[in-house]
């Protein structure tokens, strides 16, 4: 008999068990009712979503998932394990007395949506809202406890009007080293305007011109179009942030070569702040290891900037500046290396090889400028990433110049290399090859001179050429480093730094300062689905702000929604944007309200990158309808400012992966701390609690091709794998369409109903640990429910079966440790050993049989609802309750029957154990001694010998050592 058969005939032998037919009906029904009495709507404590001010005077509790995308190809069941693990936190809160915040809107912007439509000719606003739609569906039958009334997509015009609104809060703000944050532009000018701050060239500002006002000001704004080294991908036809190139120097999207160019691009100054990017970590509950990947991004390091006076190739002097940490070695810096992109090579290289130039040095070219471009197009051919790995060989080209040791006053040739990059430090680098890996890797390619300054401790001797690697150490001494006015002979390296401090900034040739691997954020893309810029430039090519009355600044519809893309290995490309095929919107006529009536204007044509939605969603979703502000200022300090454990403020707990360590939370930081600044928020940080969910992960099967198959079709015999009769191999990865082992909710849902899908996901093992799916293994959530349903539920009748006689002695006490084990586990999100306890008890009533007391079954049924909602929801209602178990107080467990009735003590004598005794957890050790001492087993293991010891450790052990 089939599977199928058997369970219809158990539903004819037993019309009201709980089947997956009836979970349906069930679940279908609670969501209804849900969504009609607005079960989830969380009061704020003003505006158009205030409520009940009882509800607003609990305890808040801000519960967010990391903005999802809407795929095309809709979720698989690893998708809504952090939406489930969420919506049982914020079910737990609710029942624990705390005024709840829960929402999800949809990060809507980007490349896939853009990319569906280049490829079919459906607008990505068309294609985007039908996925939204679908995965709302979804995303409702797991039965998530979201506010409805909060959520929203990126792509809506209310919502990137205040992204629009924040980027120029940002463009019209700069950074105050002085008062330590952001204050308005217009604060810098009058700075300016009364002589309080010099212009950089000296001259008044009213002597400026427009477009010199607008330079000097751009050297200071927090949002600043430039023109910088980007990195350019043809194969895309955009520019991408560093953090968007793979290790591999390729886009993450697409897998294109990455190559550097120098584009004009706007770019946020997060530079500005990375100190405090890096205190303000201290104070979030955030996992070590996301803290450590956003400190060693940031990079902060402390050093010393020196200057080496060059030659220029025509008239005149300049300096090349480096940054060192090592400022104790520079009496052994025996040559140079610029960034092939540096600013002063041109200036400096000359019209001929000097005299006597190793022939190593010039790369076989007739002449500097020669050897150098063409060190440069192969430079700009290498990605950071790729530039920078040590293991590859070292390449340069001399640049003709010398330049000056400032200590030893020794002439050191300056070179170009890749390995030294234009983006971080000065572009510049001191070479130390006695005592830097790469350094010393690259002197022995160049035959350059190494001087030992740190004595080795390793027996090597202080010949350099006699060595194998470089030698560098905090523990070692100073040698060789005796020049005029300053000695370091005989220090240690911290001393010596010190002293080399000092010297260098007596002379004006050096100071202490603080350097960061933080580089600004390159926020230019060269896409049409992405917010528009609302910034227009005038006819001398000056970028001015659109007026708050201007916003949104809406998309235009275009013909063609690709960026023009090029061969993908065609470095010597630009970007054209799709927006600028749209002559009459870029070319426009407005009065930006400046006084200056209607002028022409072009627009700015790039669009933002996908993460400016994501920089302040949360705030959106306390105020979501404020057609005045981004949020009104009283309910984010309700919902988002410091209080005691959160002196930042920031939401209490988000969930999601931590592949967004750097990415997505680095800026959503940035853009907080601006805001916070600027007196718009006060929260100086988004998110106080982070929590990174693991992933499910599926067997991908593949066959003798390496082609995934699907893996539904898949055979196991005798150990191996089949698919249509051929062998295939089984590896454990990622869940997805495209390998073919992906599982939907909606399948899962159709065979077992929601609850057992969220039991299961959560019951599958701790949330941060990443596990595997198994639908054989669904079953055992299931048949939990269906016991939960039975000991409240006659299968036959429907009758509710619950007695009103007291429980025993044995059920209290598995009843309230239950409670209070899950308690704990909820509160830690510790869910799949709460499933266990709630197992637990439930088992011991259907072990008990007969009828469950009621008190007993209302405190599980409200254990299971934060879990399983739907049938907590339904037998809560059978149990006679006419209101919500959503709302429930969360039972509270009884410390009485918490203690055992007994322990066991174990007896021991030389160590051996001689009895176990059972005995109360309260007794004393001296009540203990005296009851072993007593016991007939014990005084026979004695056989008369007398006591030298007894140790006893009430109420577990007694230790007894005969004399």
């Amino acid at each position: 008999m089939s599977e199928t058969h058997s369970a219809s005939a158990a539903e004819v032998a037993a019309p009201h068990r709980y089947t997956a037919a009836m979970a349906a009906d069930i679940e279908a029904r609670w969501q209804d009712f849900w969504d009609a009495e607005g079960t989830y709507a969380a009061p704020n404590p003003s505006g158009d979503l205030a409520g009940d001010p009882a509800c607003v005077a609990l305890p808040k509790k801000f519960i967010m998932d990391m903005f999802p995308y809407p795929s095309g190809a809709g979720l698989h069941v690893g998708h809504p394990l952090g939406y489930i693990a969420t919506d049982v936190y914020a079910r737990f809160a609710r029942m624990t007395g705390h005024n709840v915040l829960h929402t999800l809107g949809f990060d809507a912007f980007g490349l896939p949506a853009e990319q569906y439509a280049v490829q079919t000719g459906t607008h990505p606003r068309v294609s985007t809202e039908a996925n939204i739609r679908n995965m709302k569906a979804q995303l409702r039958r797991l039965g998530l406890g979201h506010d409805q009334r909060r959520s929203f997509a990126t792509i809506d015009p209310d919502y990137y009007r205040w992204t629009q609104w924040i980027f120029l809060q940002i463009f019209n703000s700069w950074y105050d080293d002085t008062a330590k944050r952001a204050r308005p532009i217009g604060e810098l000018v009058a700075q300016f305007e009364s002589g309080e701050r010099a212009t950089p060239d000296g001259r008044p500002w009213g002597a400026l011109s427009t477009a010199e006002r607008a330079d000097v000001l751009g050297g200071f704004r927090l949002a600043y179009a430039s023109d910088a080294p980007v990195n350019w991908c043809p194969g895309l036809g955009t520019v991408l942030a560093n953090e968007e190139v793979t290790a591999e120097g390729r886009s993450e999207r697409g897998n294109f070569p990455v190559f550097k160019a120098k584009l004009r691009q706007w770019n946020m100054r997060i530079t500005a702040y990375a100190d405090r990017l890096l205190d303000d970590l201290d104070a979030l509950d955030w996992p070590e290891a996301i803290k450590l990947q956003q400190r060693n991004w940031i990079g902060r390091s402390e050093g010393v900037r020196i200057d080496f006076p060059v030659h220029k190739a025509g008239d005149g002097d300049a300096s090349i500046t480096v940054f060192t940490t090592r400022q104790d070695t520079l009496f052994g810096a025996t040559y140079m290396v610029l960034a092939p992109e540096h600013e002063l090579v041109d200036a400096i290289v000359p019209a001929a090889w000097p005299e006597g130039t190793h022939a190593v040095w010039t790369g076989g070219y007739a002449t500097p400028a020669e050897a150098v471009a063409e060190y440069r197009k192969q430079a700009a051919a290498k990605s950071d990433v790729e530039r920078q790995t040590e293991a590859k060989d070292k390449t340069g080209v001399f640049t003709g110049a010398y330049a000056t040791n400032p200590v030893s006053g020794e002439r050191v040739p300056v070179f170009i290399a890749d390995y030294v990059l234009a983006g971080y430090g000065t572009g510049a680098v001191m070479a130390v090859p006695a005592h830097d890996a790469r350094d010393f890797a690259f002197a022995r390619v160049f035959e350059l001179p190494m001087h030992c300054v740190v004595e080795p401790s390793d027996g090597r001797g202080t010949d350099p050429t006699t060595w194998e690697d470089a030698f560098g150490s905090y523990d070692a001494k100073i040698v060789n480093s005796t020049g005029e006015g300053v000695s370091l002979d005989g220090l240690g390296v911290v001393d010596a730094k010190v002293r080399m401090t000092e010297w260098l900034a007596a002379r004006g040739i050096g100071e202490g300062t603080v350097n960061f691997r933080l580089r600004d954020w390159l926020f230019s893309r060269q896409r049409y689905w992405g917010e528009p810029f609302p910034i227009v430039y005038d006819e001398d090519g000056i970028a001015h702000a659109l007026p708050e009355s201007m916003l949104p600044l809406e998309l235009p519809e275009v013909d063609d929604y690709s960026p023009r893309t090029f061969d993908p290995n065609d470095a010597d490309t630009q970007p054209e944007t799709p927006l600028s095929r749209n002559e009459d919107w870029v070319n426009v006529e407005l009065d930006l309200g400046d006084g200056r009536g209607t002028r022409r204007f072009r627009r700015e044509t790039n669009t933002m990158p996908n993460w400016a939605g994501s920089c302040w969603y949360e705030l959106r979703y306390l105020d979501p309808h404020n057609s005045g502000k981004p949020v009104d200022p009283e309910i984010e300090r309700y919902w988002m400012g410091p209080r005691d454990g959160q002196p930042h403020g920031g939401v209490d707990l988000y969930v999601g992966g931590a592949e967004h360590a750097v990415l997505h939370l680095l800026y959503a930081r940035f853009w907080s701390k601006v805001l916070f600044d600027l007196g718009h928020v006060s929260s100086a940080e988004p998110f106080h609690k982070l929590f990174n969910q693991g992933m499910i992960q599926a067997y991908v099967y593949r066959d003798s091709r390496g082609i995934a198959v699907p893996a539904a079709e898949v055979e196991e015999r005798d150990g191996a794998y089949y698919h249509q009769g051929e062998k295939v191999s089984r590896l454990l990865g990622k869940m997805g369409k495209s390998l073919k082992n992906a599982v939907t909710p909606d399948e899962i849902c159709a065979e077992y109903g929601a609850d057992t899908l969220r039991l299961y996901e959560m019951a599958m093992g701790p949330l941060d640990v990443s596990r595997p799916w198994d639908t054989r293994a669904v079953v055992g959530q299931y048949r939990l429910l269906q016991r939960l349903w039975r000991n409240i539920v006659d299968e036959d009748t429907g009758a509710v079966t619950v007695t009103d006689a007291e429980p025993d002695e044995d059920t209290l006490r598995a009843l309230h440790k239950a409670i209070d084990g899950v308690t704990g586990d909820m509160a830690g999100l510790r869910f799949n050993t709460a499933i266990a306890k709630v197992t637990e008890v439930n088992n011991h009533l259907t072990k008990t049989g007969g009828p469950v007391p009621r008190s007993v079954a209302e405190r599980l049924v409200l254990l299971a609802a934060p879990l399983a909602p739907h049938i907590a929801e339904e037998l809560w209602h059978r149990l006679g309750h006419p209101s919500s178990v959503v709302h429930q107080d969360f039972p509270v467990a009884d410390p009485t029957y918490l203690v055992d009735e007994t322990v066991t003590c174990v007896v021991q004598i030389k160590g051996k154990v001689r009895a176990r005794l059972e005995v109360p957890p309260s007794i004393s050790d001296e009540e203990l001694e005296a009851l072993a001492l007593g016991d007939e087993t014990v005084r026979g293991a004695l056989g008369g010998a007398g006591i030298r010891k007894v140790i006893v450790r009430a109420p577990k052990l007694v230790n007894i050592v005969p004399a």
